[in-house]
């Protein structure tokens, strides 16, 4: 869908056939179809990696992501400076359907249970599995929570043009720190024995995404800025392993997909309700006021989920591979075949 779309995009843009309808519909399909990709990609990855090698797995993907993220926004510049924006479309294509057939020649791990149909009940299921377990429910409310009002994102042109006063070149720097900070962290993870305490990392690094956060609303030097937002990035990927691998080894794999949709409905909702927020709350006091107000409120969130749900607190890698190795034996029980 996202390579039929930029098609459109290229096509439209060839023969001055491009209206805003257009534009805006064409988001909405590639919306649409983002909703079904993620959970599928995210839920791929553990039926064609070992357990053992699962945690370095996501931090590499997700330091190439990272990487791809930076140099994808370079390389975009330079094309629409060098051949227009239609070469951008027409590179999404070609890229596109060479990622395609790279991931079919991929070889996944059998499943234990056959596919089911989508369902009400099916996603009764995902639900109910994830608010039975406090890891799995912890680690996405504080994900969205920290997004909703720690995200100083959509701050960043009202702090480059208004309260730094460094223009789009101190904009640019802003907005490539916290990447280059995620990518930084990925690296130093890898390099680094795996993390056990998987819960505990969890609270710890969003409480200095929020800490971060609060640094950079109130700082007002541009490098002392840049580092902040650094140290948001880093505090942010070292959430997003631990999320990742908490939520994907601790999910059978009938139930894997639901349950990571689940996960995804949380970031993508909290993605604009972050923004929204920010917005609201800068409008009615300070773009400082808001991003300043949204770390401290980071901050509590963590305090208020690590006091309600313990067993986040207590969750370790060791019951995370524990955990999911009894739900698939489960899963492989004629009652769970049968059910």
């Amino acid at each position: 869908m996202p390579a039929a779309c930029a098609g459109v995009l290229l096509a439209a843009t060839l023969t001055g056939a491009l209206t805003l309808p257009l534009i805006c519909g064409l988001v909405i399909l590639i919306a649409l179809a983002a909703a079904f990709d993620n959970p599928a990609r995210q839920s791929l990855l553990p039926s064609i990696v070992p357990e053992s090698l699962f945690r370095n797995a996501i931090t590499v993907s997700s330091t190439i992501q990272s990487l791809a993220g930076i140099i994808g926004a370079a390389l975009q510049g330079v094309l629409i400076a060098s051949f227009g924006i239609e070469s951008v479309y027409g590179a999404i294509v070609v890229l596109i359907f060479l990622a395609t057939f790279a991931v079919a020649a991929l070889r996944p791990r059998a499943v234990s249970q056959p596919p089911r149909a989508v369902s009400w009940a099916a996603i009764r299921e995902g639900v109910s599995f994830v608010r039975r377990r406090q890891p799995l429910l912890g680690s996405m409310t504080l994900d969205m929570f920290a997004v909703v009002f720690g995200g100083a994102q959509a701050m960043l042109p009202i702090y480059a043009s208004y309260i730094l006063q460094v223009g789009p070149v101190g904009f640019g720097i802003l907005s490539a720190a916290l990447p280059a900070g995620a990518m930084l962290m990925s690296v130093v993870m890898v390099l680094l024995p795996p993390i056990e305490r998987n819960g505990r990392t969890l609270l710890l690094s969003v409480a200095a995404f929020g800490v971060a956060t609060m640094v950079f609303g109130a700082a007002r030097w541009f490098p002392l800025s840049v580092l902040a937002y650094m140290a948001v990035g880093m505090a942010d990927q070292l959430s997003v392993v631990m999320r990742q691998t908490t939520i994907q080894l601790s999910t059978p794999d009938h139930l894997r997909g639901r349950v990571t949709a689940v996960a995804q409905l949380f970031i993508g909702a909290s993605n604009q309700l972050g923004a929204v927020e920010s917005g609201f709350v800068a409008a009615a006091t300070s773009a400082t006021f808001a991003v300043v107000s949204g770390g401290a409120a980071c901050i509590a969130m963590v305090g208020a989920v690590a006091a309600s749900m313990p067993e986040l607190r207590r969750y370790t890698i060791h019951d995370v591979l524990a955990s999911g190795r009894r739900d698939r034996e489960r899963a492989d029980t004629p009652e769970a075949a049968g059910g």
